[in-house]
């Protein structure tokens, strides 16, 4: 996940609680009822200080919960390991050794990996990194493996998470950038940038997630362009508020991700050419920057919203961070559709 500078400067007091595992008594003086603080007899209550400190709460609160999240999910996953390794008279190293087994690495698997790491890899030739891709692909299929191995075990046991979510967001959707049903009980806003590898890699998964759920999910796109690290996320943006000018977002935004390795202006209207945009107009609207009020506007509506990398998606007002797997969308829209009243979804 890219990350993103906040518009203001932290508060000292609550970045050392961060850093010293403190956050949980700066809450407690924040919220208490009492004046925190006089100036010649004039209190400050914690009203006072909601303006200046409600976005920096937040994003406390979800890194709170996503570090506790992930520490249950590792007791889970350890606790289901035990107890089927007891079952099989075996140790847990035992019983994974038998039961996730990873293949060598197909050379177009590595390819693949080559190509899409290269930048990482300084553009060094593969016969020179061979080995360290190798060892990453085998790596990641052996935890992709092992995943779906205790994913198994956890369909077969009672698992119940009650640790309760973070703090719900309003944000809005854009209605001209609106996938799926219009009607929909679940709308993720997905605030992202285009030139970003990691909003690339959860495009498969948005198109698995509308698919499964056709009718009642639909994703609206929201821009936060990360200008500082990519030059031309900004561009890409104002070239795809064009596309939607001429009712072709969606067609423009799947080409962009498809290559983002040519996103400078002839890159951009190679990509108008592709999606049969009328291609005077669409000059004309990238060379006038008219949307680049709109685009601050949604990168500001993200950042207020406690945004602090892409990409980041709220679900019906649940933040999910980073390109998520499908079971971390499918846990989140699951618990909302049951919210319906009179449904079984």
């Amino acid at each position: 996940m890219r990350t993103v500078r906040s518009r203001w400067t932290l508060v000292a007091c609550i970045s050392c609680c961060l850093a010293f595992g403190c956050a949980r008594s700066a809450e407690r003086a924040v919220i208490s009822n009492e004046a925190l603080a006089t100036v010649d007899g004039q209190p400050i209550y914690e009203a006072d200080l909601e303006p200046m400190l409600h976005t920096e709460m937040l994003k406390l609160k979800r890194q709170e919960y996503t570090l506790k999240s992930q520490a249950l999910e590792a007791l889970i996953e350890n606790k289901l390991l035990e107890a089927e390794a007891k079952k099989q008279g075996l140790t847990i190293v035992k019983l994974l050794e038998q039961k996730v087994q990873v293949s060598e690495p197909a050379g177009e698997d590595i390819q693949s990996t080559y190509e899409a790491n290269k930048t990482a890899l300084k553009n060094r030739p593969l016969q020179e990194v061979r080995e360290q891709v190798r060892d990453a692909v085998k790596q990641a299929q052996a935890q992709a493996a092992r995943q779906n191995y205790t994913q198994g075990l956890r369909a077969q046991a009672v698992v119940k998470i009650l640790l309760p979510p973070p703090p719900k967001s309003e944000v809005t959707y854009d209605p001209t950038r609106l996938k799926g049903d219009a009607k929909a009980p679940v709308t993720i806003v997905e605030f992202a940038d285009f030139e970003c590898p990691f909003c690339k890699a959860a495009q498969p998964t948005l198109k698995e997630v509308l698919a499964k759920y056709n009718g009642k999910v639909r994703l609206s796109y929201r821009d936060l362009p990360l200008r500082e690290m990519h030059p031309h996320a900004q561009g890409s943006a104002e070239a795809a508020r064009c596309a939607a000018d001429q009712g072709k977002f969606w067609e423009y935004h799947d080409l962009v991700f498809a290559d983002t390795s040519k996103l400078d202006a002839a890159g951009l209207k190679d990509k108008a050419r592709t999606a049969s945009l009328d291609q005077e107009r669409f000059d004309s609207c990238l060379a006038s920057r008219k949307f680049q009020a709109q685009i601050q506007s949604d990168l500001e509506m993200g950042m207020n919203a406690g945004v602090t990398g892409t990409p980041t998606f709220f679900i019906n007002g649940t933040v999910l961070t980073g390109a998520q797997s499908l079971a971390a969308f499918e846990k989140i829209i699951d618990s909302e559709l049951k919210k319906r009243p009179g449904k079984s979804d």
